[in-house]
């Protein structure tokens, strides 16, 4: 492979190129806003390591974390965020110069 080759491949964000968060700021660009709970099942995570990543996340600006309650029990909603929804449209087309 020529140098030049390897100059046109864009850098991957490192933050999203972790299979969980990648799955989480997917899911969360395409809805309004998701609880841990759809998260956790729509991404077949523990809830444990659920909560690093969304704390990951959520330090790096990309989603908004809200703590509450439903009833009594605690819900936490998650909401992309306007950087998050750039830097994953940024990742994509990234991705897209691999090919």
């Amino acid at each position: 492979m020529l140098l030049e080759e390897v100059a046109m491949f864009k850098e991957l964000d490192p933050l999203l190129h972790s299979q969980l968060r990648l799955a989480v700021i997917s899911l969360l660009a395409s809805l309004e806003e998701a609880d841990f709970v759809y998260l956790r099942e729509k991404t077949s995570s523990t809830a444990g390591n659920l909560s690093v990543q969304l704390e990951k996340l959520s330090e790096a600006g990309y989603i908004e974390v809200e703590k509450g309650y439903s009833g009594k029990r605690p819900r936490t909603t998650c909401r992309i965020t306007e950087t998050g929804r750039k830097a994953f449209e940024d990742y994509v087309e990234a991705l897209k110069s691999y090919f």
